[in-house]
């Protein structure tokens, strides 16, 4: 099975406690975040991914080689930034039928072999989550499909997006799309039209974009 890592963060937000290396390399103990996200991965019984990678790629190759304990990886280097969305399609030209698709500054231990797609060409990972406003909340139906995505607002308890994805190949397919465009507004935007399924996990997630999270995730590791 097949993922894709979208690794070309800039990483502006942790500029203040991490050195001007891509957001996923930002290190934990000597160690990169990228690493932990890689070594999930492999448990997971991934076996090849496919690394979206743009700023400084060259210390994300040097670290990780065209192979990271088993995991045989393939670079899809963006000349120009792709955006979310830019970046999954260009990297799908690796793909030979469905992948994962995550991203490489964020960790949700979840188990994705209980993500399913059935008749659908997207499921996402949902996380059950409280208190929070710095994202938005998604809505789904009796059915597990999504209703809306709704803006960033304070919640007492919600669902979020977990930024893990199981899309197929074609999920583009029969759209008109800039070459460079956010993923996650081509989701809200189209959500109808792909009757997106979802499931949904209460387990550990951690998003790395701030200096606060990235200062808990180091804790939480050590």
């Amino acid at each position: 099975m097949q993922a894709i890592v979208l690794a070309g963060g800039l990483g502006t937000r942790l500029r203040s406690v991490i050195q001007d290396v891509p957001k996923p390399m930002a290190p934990i103990n000597g160690k990169p975040f990228l690493a932990f996200v890689l070594e999930y991965l492999k448990e997971q019984g991934i076996t090849e991914v496919i690394l979206s990678v743009s700023y400084k790629y060259e210390l994300i190759q040097e670290y990780f080689k065209d192979e990271f304990q088993g995991l045989k990886i393939i670079y899809n280097v963006e000349k120009e930034l792709l955006g979310t969305g830019g970046a999954i399609k260009d990297s799908l030209k690796f793909v030979k039928d469905k992948a994962y698709v995550l991203n490489g500054d964020t960790f949700f231990d979840i188990p994705l072999k209980e993500m399913k797609l059935g008749e659908s060409k997207i499921c996402i990972a949902l996380k059950q989550m409280q208190n929070f406003d710095r994202y938005g909340n998604v809505k789904i139906d009796k059915q597990g499909f999504v209703a809306s995505f709704e803006e960033k607002v304070f919640k007492e308890q919600g669902l979020i997006n977990g930024g893990i994805y199981l899309i197929k190949k074609d999920i583009f397919d029969g759209f008109k799309l800039e070459k460079k465009f956010s993923f996650e507004q081509f989701l809200q935007e189209n959500y109808k039209t792909l009757r997106i399924k979802t499931k949904v996990f209460d387990y550990y997630f951690i998003d790395i974009g701030i200096p606060e999270d990235y200062e808990r995730f180091v804790n939480s590791r050590f």
